[in-house]
């Protein structure tokens, strides 16, 4: 029988978690859930069952790995219905294989839930396609922050040179060099570029700009949600748009 769910919550909104992973908060005998999971969401858990705040912020003092992936089989071992609620997606920079796999050794059987992941709370939420034809024909999602702290060794001019959009998480402390090895590997500085903080939610900040402008941007902003980036051809119509409406209203 499955006793632990590793469950989805999304980008924070309640209405955007999956009917399932309702259900589920409501039949929890204990949540361990991530700092960015919002009130809202954790107000949704049953009044029986038990929070256990286990969050990773970069940055930040955080509980270890180890210590979460045993906090699951001990739980699970002592006959409780457990929910490890992450923000997003599991399976999306989410840690799942750490906590899967301790699972897996331990013998006990589990179950993933899907949330919705924030490159694409945040394209609904701005209605842009991250995928338009013709100009985009895939989507990339990057991590950009290190195991071992800062930028990772990504492969930049594949990323420069393969024409999709590029949905860049854990970035905001990283974007410059980011940017500037995307620049050096030849991809365009006028190449279109959002930051969005606190996707989907109702303080939601979008910073407009460009690959080589948006560093300057961000750090003028000083955002204290989490940052998606979202750079690619995709989003140009977005900064036509935003444009034609500036001058509609300047005129």
């Amino acid at each position: 029988m499955v006793s632990v769910f590793l469950v989805g919550a999304g980008p924070g909104d309640p209405d955007l978690l999956t009917v399932k992973a309702l259900r589920l908060l409501r039949e929890a005998d204990v949540v361990l859930h991530d700092s960015l999971v919002g009130e809202k969401i954790l107000e949704l858990v049953s009044n029986g069952a038990r929070l256990v705040d286990v969050g990773k912020r970069c940055g930040k003092t955080s509980a270890a790995q180890a210590e979460i992936c045993r906090l699951l089989v001990r739980e699970a071992q002592a006959g409780r219905r457990v929910v490890r609620l992450k923000g997003g997606d599991p399976m999306v920079f989410g840690r799942a294989t750490e906590e899967m796999d301790a699972l897996r050794e331990a013998g006990i059987a589990f179950e993933v839930v899907p949330g919705i992941t924030a490159a694409t709370a945040a394209a609904s939420a701005l209605q842009i396609s991250l995928t338009r034809r013709e100009v985009a024909r895939s989507v990339h999602f990057l991590t950009g922050h290190g195991a071992a702290g800062g930028l990772p060794e990504h492969d930049w001019v594949a990323l420069a040179r393969g024409g999709g959009t590029l949905a860049v998480y854990m970035g905001a402390q990283t974007l410059p060099g980011l940017a500037a090895h995307l620049i050096e590997a030849g991809m365009a500085p006028e190449m279109p570029a959002l930051a969005v903080e606190s996707a989907a939610l109702p303080g939601q900040r979008v910073l407009r700009g460009t690959l080589g402008a948006l560093p300057r941007l961000l750090a003028a902003a000083a955002p204290s949600g989490p940052v998606l980036l979202l750079i690619g051809q995709a989003l140009e119509d977005d900064a036509v748009a935003q444009g034609a409406l500036a001058a509609a209203v300047a005129g």
